[in-house]
């Protein structure tokens, strides 16, 4: 159903924030009081929004994040030229001290590994660790009580992107043609591992919550990243198994987070039982808009689209990135099924008058 008003979302989940340097940017130009910003995801360095930004731009999410599990602390090495940590998957990432805005993975655990025995050795986090639940039930009544629709975030990236990085890209993509039992396995498991965490999450906050979010990243800039029948044998199996648990414990939405030129997907992913797609990369190709808003916009909200971080919000202007925007607006509103966010997080180089350039066209 169309709304009132376009609904609005900057910083509502860990892939529609914004970079701790654009945001404290935005703060100082927005004449706030000064303060170091929390971050929200350390290995992009994503902000978490403090309430008078979003008050000033009059958002309308907001996130409700778990805990790392009991024992477990993010530690920030010195490796000479790099700051770098290793996550709870073992997975290990690294910054470079010289100008560096992310935290790249080059430590992958599962990398070596030469037989199903080995991948089935790897030990994975524990996903009921009652540490990651405690915050929950008090940042989604807060965020109730300020009126803003309410999304929860998982315990780490989606099944096949999980998987990805325990064996870094290259070794993913050739266990797709040539380990496909591996694959299958480790997808099994990583099914398992998120049910847990579901379940026992929506079960304690399950009626505040509006949205819970997934993600796999399944397309690059011209093409996807495996072929259809790769995803609909291997992955989207798995994927219906999982979202019709989430949606079994409480009567959420699913958001589903992947970039790059997916739309022949789209129809496998709505099979799936996705609600929602983000970021909606309207710079990959094929990913046109109006033809997307006409062949989806019955069976999909579209969470994203609103404005191309690659090529106009970073380096456009004001007046371009306006006109940009109500073109956007003008695709994909009508009708409802559209909630306006950049493509993916605002980057570190978008200055604070490009920010209010988007948010005051919409």
């Amino acid at each position: 159903q169309e709304a009132d008003r376009v609904p609005f979302d900057l910083g509502g989940t860990g892939l529609s924030s914004i970079h701790v340097t654009a945001y404290q940017n935005l703060r100082d130009y927005l004449g706030l009081p000064a303060r170091t910003p929390r971050v929200g995801q350390l290995a992009e360095q994503l902000a978490l929004v403090d309430e008078d930004v979003a008050e000033r731009l009059a958002t309308d999410f907001r996130q409700v994040l778990p805990d790392a599990a009991s024992g477990f602390e993010y530690v920030i090495r010195d490796e000479g030229a790099y700051d770098a940590y290793t996550d709870e998957w073992g997975i290990g990432w690294r910054k470079p001290k010289d100008g560096g805005f992310y935290y790249d993975m080059y430590r992958h655990p599962l990398a070596q590994a030469a037989s199903l025995d080995e991948i089935k050795a790897f030990p994975f986090p524990d996903p009921l660790d009652a540490e990651r639940f405690v915050p929950l039930r008090s940042q989604a009544a807060e965020a109730a009580a300020a009126g803003k629709a309410i999304v929860l975030k998982g315990p780490c990236a989606g099944i096949a992107e999980v998987y990805s990085w325990l064996r870094g890209y290259e070794q993913f993509s050739m266990d797709l043609a040539l380990n496909q039992d591996w694959v299958a396995y480790m997808l099994d498991r990583m099914v398992e591992f998120k049910s847990a965490y579901w379940e026992r999450a929506l079960g304690e906050v399950g009626d505040l919550i509006d949205v819970v979010v997934e993600a796999d990243d399944l397309g690059g800039q011209n093409s996807l990243l495996m072929s259809p029948g790769t995803y609909r044998t291997l992955i989207q199996p798995r994927h219906k198994r999982l979202f019709s648990l989430i949606k079994a414990q409480a009567p959420v939405k699913v958001f589903y987070h992947t970039c790059g030129a997916v739309r022949r997907l789209i129809p496998d992913l709505v099979d799936a039982g996705i609600d929602i797609l983000n970021p909606v990369q309207i710079s990959a190709a094929g990913m046109d808009l109006c033809e997307l808003k006409q062949e989806f916009g019955s069976d999909l909200v579209f969470w994203g689209g609103g404005v191309d971080t690659q090529g106009v919000l970073g380096t456009g202007t004001p007046q371009e990135i306006r006109s940009h925007v109500k073109a956007n607006i003008e695709a994909l509103a009508p009708g409802g099924g559209f909630v306006f966010a950049a493509v993916h997080d605002i980057q570190a180089n978008v200055p604070p008058e490009n920010i209010m350039a988007m948010s005051e066209t919409v």
